[in-house]
């Protein structure tokens, strides 16, 4: 990529951007992985990559860290293009479920590559992880359980410190009492250090509080791209007697009906939050605000309903 194609596309080391796509599109054959991406990645923030299974988060992942190349649109990480640039990659970690090390590699031996390969390694940080998560740096990666492997992955991944560290649904092997201890790790290691780091993930409740944007895919396609907490903002439920209801979603956008008798409950877009929520509690219908996990859920839906 030359200088004039990353001016282009919006790109400069002395930004807030670290990560920048314009109308990525990715194919496999006749199968469009991803369609016409264009996102932006700032520094400092933590991100939450939301979508089902298959709706292009990995594929995203691995083309804007230079693991795949895209068919067409660009992409540019600190400034310049991710493919065979070693200089721009070691600003990056990425950690993926059923990351794959040297099976005769013990842990310490793991360990010792990311040390060499990650500029920004803390070796302390990754000694007080193996106690929390409780891996013997002498077993060998071939001996390791599922769970096992999935907190190793979590380790490198946050003794990184990384600039840019992608989550690639790593933790999926972890038992819940362990991935509340990622999530606590993360979170207070990043107000002490703070970096970009990316959240691919479908357990969306869990990682909530963690979120400060918002990036959901559907299908290859972005289908939202906002702060998590205008997000939150931006629905609101309303549940009543039918007959008073209905008039007040009238032809507001809904995402969720549900009814029982004479009683309806709608999940709702909401423009004007404050507004939506004083007229129905003046209208004496109940308001309910809409989880991060829900509203995702029903945008999803609702897309699919949508045609392309």
């Amino acid at each position: 990529m030359s200088a004039a194609t990353i001016d282009r596309i919006g790109i400069h080391p002395d930004t807030d951007v670290i990560v920048s796509t314009r109308g990525l599109t990715k194919r496999f054959g006749s199968f469009t992985a991803l369609e016409d991406v264009t996102i932006d990645l700032s520094r400092n923030r933590i991100y939450g990559l939301l979508g089902s299974n298959g709706a292009g988060k990995t594929t995203l992942m691995q083309v804007m860290t230079g693991q795949a190349f895209q068919s067409s649109g660009e992409v540019a990480l600190f400034g310049a293009t991710p493919h065979e640039n070693a200089r721009v990659l070691r600003e990056v970690s990425y950690i993926r479920e059923g990351q794959c090390y040297p099976t005769d590699f013990k842990i310490k031996h793991v360990l010792s590559a990311a040390r060499h390969l990650l500029r920004d390694w803390d070796e302390d940080f990754a000694q007080e992880l193996l106690r929390d998560f409780d891996l013997p740096t002498d077993r060998k990666v071939k001996k390791l359980s599922r769970g096992m492997t999935s907190a190793l992955g979590v380790v490198i991944g946050l003794a990184s410190r990384a600039p840019l560290t992608f989550f690639d649904e790593p933790y999926l092997g972890l038992d819940a009492v362990a991935r509340h201890l990622f999530y606590d790790r993360l979170l207070a290691d990043y107000a002490e250090n703070p970096r970009t780091i990316v959240l691919s993930t479908h357990l969306i409740d869990e990682v909530a509080d963690l979120l400060e944007h918002v990036i959901l895919i559907d299908h290859g396609r972005i289908i939202a791209d906002a702060d998590a907490d205008e997000l939150r903002e931006s629905a609101i439920v309303v549940a009543g007697p039918s007959v008073d209801v209905d008039p007040f979603v009238g032809s507001r956008s809904e995402l969720r009906r549900e009814s029982m008798g004479n009683h309806t409950r709608v999940t709702l877009r909401s423009d004007s939050r404050s507004e939506d929520v004083a007229h129905a509690k003046a209208l004496g219908l109940s308001v309910e605000p809409v989880s991060l996990q829900q509203l995702i859920v029903d945008t999803t839906t609702q897309q699919g309903k949508d045609p392309r």
